[in-house]
């Protein structure tokens, strides 16, 4: 600006003297120094000497400021106003950039004192606070209230940072000790954290791993083998979906190729849909499938051989007690039938063990039929209606009546589904048989809902009920409700275990409702067929049955829900 200026009155004022408009040469020259040396400041300079150009270059520019008021009028000067504007930014330098400038203001005004003949009146002094020395005072009463802000917030920002260097290296050492593969992937899905574990599991090491695409590091499989693609990934779900996804079948090839059998757990980073990204953790059960294996063979194998001489026991027994057969007293008589009661517990219980071995390794496979839930549950609950009278409890069937099972009945909605019959079976008995178990006085109710997608059959009693902590594991393998009331039962702890099974087996669900010391409520729910698709699967049920096989007659095929228990009971 002082360049222009200088040549502005060059041009206009040809130079003369006279004019305390005209910009003097030395100012000029001191202008173009200091433009050229904050030119090469700005474009050139190394950015640890910025700040002391940027210091120097401030005191180039008052240094031309003062030599300009000076040579124009000193405190009369019409340039006095860049004196004001320039010490306003002497506290942007702290204590020395104020005092540099208060020393030179001063100096000058001494000087002017002692050796400039302009008098020293009133006027110049009011002009030479207010215009030369109040700037300063507003220029420490900016910076200084500034550079104090900026000391908290660096303080804070220092906090900060020395809080959250604290909680990464802490989350850093958990991270690594987890023996657990733990893999952070961003929302790009490219890997941004492996842990030691995850390193050695995968054959990867950190330095190769960062900021790959996860499929080429967690190279997934399922059950058969297939690799996983993107719709099927259980990762690229959570990154889509934002919702954790758990997987205990699949399979892992590590970079040298070897087959892992994997349990995956993927949780999302992030509150909203898509992820900002996922966290996966996962371990090797390689040898914990095996071993599952084992014993499910050895359970499968020992069950098959001690059925076959319990049936024989169970036979003879029968025969001792077969008036026809055999001729005993009252009190042997009493004593086989303890044994044959035992006998038939013992044959269940490798029944449910077979059920568990089937359902460990696969071999529960539904073989579906259209059925009428309301029949069917009625025919479970008539069958049941005795053992539940010698306990002295009512046992209702809600659907279609007044709520006893030999009252009026109303209309009731018909629910079909698709189900394998055996399977319906044995949840249905296991829940209605449990209900009259853990019931001492008062009732259980069978009852069937539904809406146009699904079925809901629930057992409710007035029964010892099941305590909040125990609900969670209820349909555990072998878990069982430990106290005095159950110890008296007896039990397995298989029966819920088998139903959650077998009701997942066809796409089902199985839940409890409970309220300890008043009693249970447990519900199944099925999927729901519409009439018209049940009455075409039951002709084509139907047709298949009536095709004629070499040698045998045309079987007339009986309705779903009066087949026979003997049939329900091949799974």
């Amino acid at each position: 600006m002082i360049l222009s200026i200088f040549l502005a009155g060059t041009m206009i004022l040809g130079g003369q003297p006279g004019s305390n408009l005209l910009v003097p040469l030395p100012a000029a020259l001191l202008a173009g120094l200091s433009a050229v040396t904050s030119l090469i400041a700005y474009m050139w300079a190394p950015q640890k000497y910025l700040h002391a150009l940027a210091f120097g270059n401030y005191l180039l520019l008052g240094a031309t400021v003062g030599v300009l008021i000076s040579l124009t009028g000193e405190v009369y000067s019409p340039y006095l106003v860049l004196w004001m504007l320039l010490t306003i930014f002497a506290g942007l330098f702290n204590t020395m950039g104020l005092a540099i400038a208060f020393i030179a203001v001063n100096a000058a005004l001494i000087y002017n004192f002692l050796f400039d003949p302009l008098p020293v009146t009133r006027d110049y002094l009011i002009i030479f606070l207010l215009a030369l020395e109040t700037p300063i005072a507003v220029s420490y009463i900016i910076w200084h209230e500034k550079g104090a802000q900026d000391k908290n917030k660096t303080q804070a920002f220092d906090a900060l940072a020395k809080q959250l260097s604290q909680v990464a290296n802490k989350s850093e050492i958990v991270i690594n000790a987890i023996a657990d593969g733990v893999v952070a992937i961003d929302s790009e899905g490219q890997i941004q954290l492996i842990n030691p574990a995850a390193q050695k599991l995968l054959g990867w090491s950190k330095h190769d791993a960062l900021n790959l695409d996860y499929r080429s590091v967690l190279k997934l499989s399922d059950a058969s083998g297939h690799e996983l693609t993107n719709e099927s990934s259980p990762i690229q779900q959570v990154l889509l979906f934002n919702k954790p996804i758990t997987n205990n079948n699949l399979t892992l090839t590590t970079r040298s190729n070897k087959k892992l059998l994997l349990s995956l757990v993927v949780s999302p980073v992030g509150d909203v849909a898509p992820a900002s990204g996922a966290i996966a953790v996962f371990r090797d059960i390689t040898s914990e499938k095996e071993e599952e294996r084992q014993k499910a063979e050895f359970i499968s194998t020992a069950s098959h051989e001690m059925r076959t001489p319990v049936a024989a026991i169970e036979g003879y027994l029968g025969l001792a007690l077969n008036p026809n057969t055999a001729a005993i007293d009252d009190k042997a008589r009493a004593y086989l039938m303890k044994a044959h009661e035992s006998t038939q517990h013992l044959g269940r219980l490798f029944q449910d063990l077979l059920t568990v071995s089937r359902a460990e390794d696969g071999r529960l496979i539904p073989k579906p039929t259209v059925i009428d839930i309301v029949a069917f549950m009625r025919e479970i609950t008539d069958g049941l209606a005795p053992k539940a009278q010698g306990k002295g409890l009512f046992l209702y069937f809600k659907p279609g009546s007044d709520g006893a099972t030999d009252g009026p009945h109303t209309v009731t909605p018909v629910f079909y589904s698709l189900l394998d019959q055996g399977h319906l079976r044995e949840i249905s008995n296991n829940l209605v048989d449990n209900a009259i178990k853990y019931t001492k006085q008062g009732n259980v109710t069978v009852d069937v809902t539904g809406d146009d997608s699904n079925v809901v059959i629930s057992v409710n009693d007035t029964g010892i009920g099941i305590p909040p902590e125990d609900a969670p594991h209820l349909f555990q393998k072998f878990y069982r409700i430990d106290n005095s009331d159950t110890r008296e039962i007896g039990g397995t702890g298989l029966g819920l275990f088998i139903c959650r099974r077998l009701a997942e087996a066809n796409n089902g669900k199985i839940w409890v409702e409970s309220t300890y010391g008043k009693g249970s409520t447990f519900s199944v729910q099925f999927p729901r067929i519409t009439h018209e698709k049940a009455a075409e699967l039951l002709k084509g049920e139907q047709q298949a049955s009536t095709v004629p096989q070499p040698g045998l007659p045309i079987q007339q095929p009986k309705p779903a829900a009066l087949q026979s228990t003997s049939e329900s009971q091949a799974l």
